[in-house]
């Protein structure tokens, strides 16, 4: 098989090849020359001489992606479109599962070993040990999820507030009055930030019935033990807003064994958009969180980091987008419709 090189590549994007190999290696480049190299480099097939350029920076040219539970399907969808980037600038991902928080500050300690160039962390918990520990990492790092105000690290986030109003918006319009919620743990970051939205959500409407319940865990398994004893009372909500995709297909295999048909008797949503929603059964309704999104963002901002370690931290909030599925609406799926990114540098001083 011939090697793709990079004068290829740069000729692919209409560019020099300095040009082209600036924009891979997250050196000096505008985004608009950065975008096509990297979509010239992806059609080309165009992987870098990893040794070749690790020899030459000085680095081992690998990053770190450390999330919670690599078996979720958000996770792998970030994961993804994080290596599509990286693998681009001539980097190999190294992936690790953390769990807990005391896990997430391990990787983070663990930085000084010099085993990666720079990490991509997506934390379930953010605890003040976490953040004394990124105050003090050697590399640079990007947080996928949100951090308090006074962190200035680089951060890409989700709208869990407004994916909360959209799915609670649905319900009503679909004439769902009674609305439960069952989240995952509320010590985690989106277990908050989701309950806290929900709460907002459903305080527009003045006649809504509203429960909530704490599943053990975001998994399928923990919705279920969740949505079964909900569903078994008399008085069951019309409807059930669950705080992810995993809790949500829980919900539906309660309501299938306790007779209930979907949407007629009970309608469901879910939260992140995964291939799961599309191919149960009936399809879960869900709110896009753009985790494709969020891991390309996280990844290009590393880079940057990595080209220039004295930029001002920057903020990237991805919008959610609202996907109709038959788990609420015998209508049509509405198309995904997700507004730009905003993308902010952080306040000093």
């Amino acid at each position: 098989m011939v090697r793709v090189t990079i004068t290829q590549v740069a000729a692919r994007a209409g560019v020099s090849a300095a040009s082209a190999s600036r924009a891979l290696n997250g050196l000096v480049a505008s985004p608009e020359t950065a975008a096509k190299v990297r979509d010239a480099a992806r059609e080309l097939g165009y992987v870098a001489d990893a040794t070749a350029q690790s020899l030459k920076r000085g680095r081992t040219l690998q990053l770190g992606f450390a999330v919670a539970d690599i078996g979720n399907p958000v996770y792998v969808e970030m994961m993804a479109a994080v290596e599509q980037v990286v693998s681009a600038s001539g980097y190999r991902l190294l992936l690790s599962s953390t769990g807990t928080s005391s896990s997430s500050v391990d990787v983070v300690r663990d930085l000084g070993r010099g085993y990666v160039d720079g990490l991509i962390l997506s934390p379930l918990r953010v605890t003040d040990e976490l953040l004394t520990a990124l105050a003090a990492a050697p590399i640079p790092f990007v947080v996928l999820g949100r951090l308090p105000a006074s962190a200035d690290f680089d951060t890409v986030r989700a709208d869990s507030p407004t994916a909360m109003r959209l799915v609670v918006d649905h319900l009503v319009d679909e004439g769902r009055r009674d609305i439960a919620f069952i989240n995952g743990p509320t010590d985690t970051t989106p277990g908050v930030m989701r309950r806290d939205g929900f709460i907002a959500a459903v305080g527009q409407y003045d006649d809504l019935r509203t429960r909530h319940v704490d599943a053990a865990d975001f998994t399928i398994a923990a919705g279920y033990d969740a949505a079964l004893p909900l569903l078994e009372r008399s008085d069951r909500p019309a409807a059930v807003v669950a705080a992810n995709d995993l809790i949500g297909v829980g919900v539906l295999r309660a309501a299938e064994d306790l007779g209930l048909r979907v949407p007629a008797d009970l309608a469901v949503t879910g939260l992140d958009n995964t291939e799961l929603a599309e191919v149960v059964r009936p399809g879960l309704t869900s709110v896009d969180l753009g985790a494709k999104e969020r891991g390309r963002a996280a990844a290009e901002m590393l880079l940057a980091r990595i080209a220039d370690d004295t930029r001002p931290a920057r903020t990237v909030t991805v919008p959610p987008a609202l996907v109709v599925r038959g788990s609420t609406s015998a209508s049509v799926p509405a198309a995904l419709r997700r507004p730009e990114p905003i993308d902010e540098e952080k306040a000093h001083g």
